[in-house]
């Protein structure tokens, strides 16, 4: 029998990202090219991708990607969005018939804004209006999954290898300033088209190598602002902590990251007086959002790129810079073969975050 240090063992699931910072456009062939490199680090039970941008005619409107098991989810799924929003366009998502990708769900998406009579009787803003309408969706309509629900974006998804995901979407032919992409190895949860990376809310989306043995703590205590964890994984809980510390309590992409990755109380008290109390004010104040376990995450936004690694750097991240773009990776190789000789090149150190911010200029309103 092989021996480990015999036969590479790859260490979990594979992702990888790449953003153009000034806001150029990146073809789906670049992303696909570089998460197919590291095939053998996922099994073909779920790869995916997000993409930033492409619906640029839409930008104003929620894109909602979503799964149906049956006709009669997505009837009663069509229900409820008509009557919860203004649906502009509804359509079935462009796929491509392959061997690799079978047996799937129909597959939908929506450009909606929400109905602002009902917005208004909920007393909510739009953003919480709409998190809550997916929440509905995903926890009472069987057989119906929303998946992707952000504006001038979206996620797509599927059980099989990330590269055959890539072609079923046929993601060569949309171009983003923003993507990112899964290749999983489910360990402890199961491997089903909802179960795919990336994880979704609003513009957050999420693709994750690693285990959060802290998921527990984490769902309880997100799910005590209207969230609920449906998807079957412990990658969801970290794009609801995201997004609940960000949208909700304003904290910068930065300060959201050092909660999830904060340090353990002995090692604060060896701090500098500065960095001792904002690191016991994270503690003390979100101390159920703190996420244990190996855990390597890349955040994708409308506000830019963030990596980051757990605080003892137990799965592998690399990201590199070439003029205006970013690039991040499981492994260094899946960086270089769409970017051969890039301007700099270094390992994402634990629970030390790396953002890349979009940098791109609004256009003045005539």
């Amino acid at each position: 029998m092989l021996k480990e240090g015999q036969i590479r063992i790859p260490s979990g699931c594979a992702i990888a990202a790449i953003i153009d910072r000034k806001g150029g456009k990146i073809n789906g062939s670049e992303i696909i090219k570089s998460i197919a490199l590291m095939h053998d680090r996922s099994n073909g039970l779920g790869g995916g991708f997000a993409a930033y941008g492409i619906y640029p005619e839409h930008a104003d409107s929620y894109a909602f990607h979503i799964f149906y098991d049956t006709a009669q989810a997505k009837a009663d799924c069509e229900d409820y969005l008509f009557r919860h929003f203004n649906v502009d366009v509804s359509e079935k998502i462009p796929t491509k018939k392959i061997e690799a990708i079978a047996n799937g769900p129909d597959i939908w998406r929506y450009f909606a804004k929400p109905n602002r009579v009902r917005m208004k009787e909920t007393r909510m803003d739009e953003e919480e209006y709409t998190v809550q309408c997916v929440m509905h969706v995903n926890q009472n309509i069987e057989g119906a999954f929303i998946f992707s629900s952000g504006k001038n974006m979206g996620c797509f998804k599927a059980v099989g290898y990330p590269e055959d995901v890539g072609e079923f979407y046929m993601l060569d032919q949309y171009n983003a300033y923003l993507w990112t992409a899964h290749g999983r190895f489910p360990t402890n949860t199961p491997g089903w088209w909802g179960g795919s990376h990336p994880f979704n809310i609003l513009d957050w989306s999420i693709v994750h190598n690693g285990e959060i043995s802290s998921y527990d703590a984490n769902r309880r205590y997100i799910e005590q602002f209207g969230y609920a964890c449906t998807m079957q994984t412990d990658t969801e809980v970290i794009t609801y902590l995201f997004d609940h510390l960000i949208r909700h309590h304003k904290l910068p992409v930065e300060v959201a990251a050092d909660v999830l990755t904060a340090p353990e109380w002995d090692e604060i008290d060896r701090m500098d007086k500065d960095k001792k109390e904002y690191f016991t004010a994270l503690r003390s104040i979100y101390n159920a959002g703190l996420v244990n376990g190996p855990f390597s995450v890349i955040l994708g936004s409308n506000k830019g790129l963030l990596a980051i690694n757990d605080r003892l750097k137990l799965r592998s991240l690399t990201a590199a810079t070439k003029g205006t773009r970013a690039y991040f990776a499981s492994e260094e190789s899946a960086i270089r073969v769409v970017c051969p000789n890039p301007d700099k090149v270094w390992s994402v150190s634990g629970a030390e975050p790396v953002f890349i911010p979009l940098d791109i200029e609004k256009k003045e309103d005539k």
